[in-house]
């Protein structure tokens, strides 16, 4: 239900602003002027606050179409520290995987505890069992990360890993058998 309230706030935020009415968001206290890039599994709140005057006076101008209120379920979001690219670059790199092999995608969600450990929760996606073992090989040997943090305490999150070998090959379309 969450997920589907927030999608209809960033749809708002599509049609809205076309006729200048964008409310004002507020995500964990500071002011954005897009949402469009949070992800709806991280938020542990939101709530609409009219645009009457309490909301004017309190956040001034801006809040003259509403304020949207977002709070995260953290207020800076797990780093992966091992490398300077991203988590799903890194596990590339360590997979052999030639570009004579076929177009294969993984798709995994994970948990990253509040030591920095990661744990793989389930497999989203998974085109080709070899690439899948290695991936998860590389998941579970990969170093820790730098937790999230809420109020100053690591906390646990989720996130999705999405990795399809050889990059930029698509998939081959799969077959459909129609039966008129």
């Amino acid at each position: 239900m969450k997920r589907f309230v927030f999608l209809l706030f960033i749809a708002f935020s599509v049609v809205v602003p076309a006729r200048g009415q964008q409310p004002l968001y507020i995500v964990n206290g500071v002011e954005r002027s897009d949402i469009r890039d949070i992800d709806p599994e991280v938020i542990e709140q939101m709530e609409e606050l009219p645009a009457d005057e309490f909301t004017i006076d309190r956040y001034g101008e801006k809040a003259t179409n509403g304020v949207v209120l977002i709070t995260l379920k953290y207020d800076t979001p797990a780093r992966f520290t091992a490398d300077t690219v991203s988590f799903a670059r890194f596990v590339a790199r360590q997979i052999k995987w030639s570009d004579s092999d076929p177009t294969a995608r993984v798709v995994l969600r994970y948990r990253i505890a509040e030591d920095g450990s990661l744990t793989i929760l389930e497999t989203l996606q998974s085109t080709d069992p070899r690439l899948k073992r290695r991936v998860e090989k590389v998941v579970e040997a990969s170093p820790r990360w730098e937790p999230a943090r809420k109020a100053g305490k690591a906390v646990a999150t989720e996130g999705v890993l999405r990795l399809q070998l050889p990059e930029g090959k698509p998939l081959p379309r799969q077959l459909e058998l129609v039966i008129r």
